[in-house]
């Protein structure tokens, strides 16, 4: 499941709109819409939006 993917599912589970996703993360509507459909944004960004779901960014090396 791609970054994106994650967090729109965790995004529906908590049953937030975009608009309440990007308010509570302090960035635009467009940019989540820009995370989920998996356009690149900054780790500053990404992880704002994660951190305002509750979630963690954890980067790991290819195999």
């Amino acid at each position: 499941m791609s970054i994106g993917q994650q967090i729109r599912r965790a995004r529906d589970e908590q049953g937030l709109t975009q608009v309440e996703l990007a308010e509570r993360a302090g960035v635009s509507r467009p940019t989540v819409a820009r995370a989920e459909c998996g356009v690149a944004i900054s780790i500053a960004t990404l992880e704002k939006i994660v951190g305002a779901l509750g979630l963690t960014v954890e980067l790991r090396g290819r195999r």
